[in-house]
């Protein structure tokens, strides 16, 4: 749409912003709930490390590490190296939020050492999605300045297309590990009903960020379709 003065207003830009306003909200979300439990003590007074080490060695896991990484809701497992990281927010609280979160992480673990085919889909798919991710964008780019050489601004849109598919292969994987961790901390009564369900309250939060990564993801693929994605111009 043309404005006055030679102003050009891209319709398209409003679907990055209906994607940074859903991924706000979701942050926000998480970040708020997890500030409030993160005030309330859980009964059991595990740190959120010595939780994550029972959890590990009730699932029969011995050769996973428990380590802290600085930051805040950095909290991660690697599969690669067979680390759960637990960020400065989770190691040493007794918080239900921290628990829960690490709780969380041993569900990774856990799928790791099930072999969960979402989880080893999603690990292959990191190195592609790296590369491609950053190369999508010089594709795109390159076809531009070469007078709108569909071929490349096509093969730039695949690209990133890949990065959409490693947030929605991702969805499960989350979702998966919160249930198993919620059903963990029920069953080993690291906590009570009460307290798995607040717990549920921090994951469900968690799993929001996800949900709304995906959907600015998918978004701006849109976008790019949208722009790009027709046949050659005369």
């Amino acid at each position: 749409m043309f404005y006055p003065y030679g102003f050009y207003f891209d319709g398209t830009y409003l679907l990055i912003i209906i994607g940074a306003v859903i991924t706000m909200i979701a942050s926000s979300k998480m970040n708020s709930t997890f500030r409030r439990y993160s005030r309330v003590r859980c009964h059991c007074g595990l740190t959120g490390s010595q939780a994550a080490e029972r959890i590990l060695n009730q699932a029969g896991i011995y050769d996973v590490s428990v380590q802290r990484v600085r930051g805040n809701l950095t909290d991660h497992y690697d599969p690669r190296n067979k680390v759960l990281r637990l960020s400065d927010s989770t190691y040493g609280s007794d918080s239900i939020a921290a628990i829960g979160v690490a709780a969380h992480e041993c569900g990774h673990a856990i799928q790791h050492q099930k072999g969960y085919v979402p989880l080893t889909i999603r690990g292959a798919l990191v190195p592609i999605v790296n590369i491609g991710s950053n190369l999508s964008w010089v594709f795109i780019i390159a076809g531009i300045f070469l007078g709108m050489n569909q071929s490349l601004i096509h093969f730039g849109i695949i690209l990133f297309s890949l990065a959409v598919v490693f947030q929605l292969v991702t969805l499960p994987v989350e979702f998966n590990a919160s249930a198993r961790a919620l059903k963990i901390l029920g069953n080993t009564g690291i906590m009570y009903g009460d307290e798995v369900a607040q717990t549920r309250k921090v994951l469900s939060a968690a799993a929001l960020t996800y949900v709304a990564g995906a959907a600015a993801a998918l978004l701006g693929l849109l976008r790019l379709v949208l722009l790009f994605g027709g046949n050659d111009r005369d």
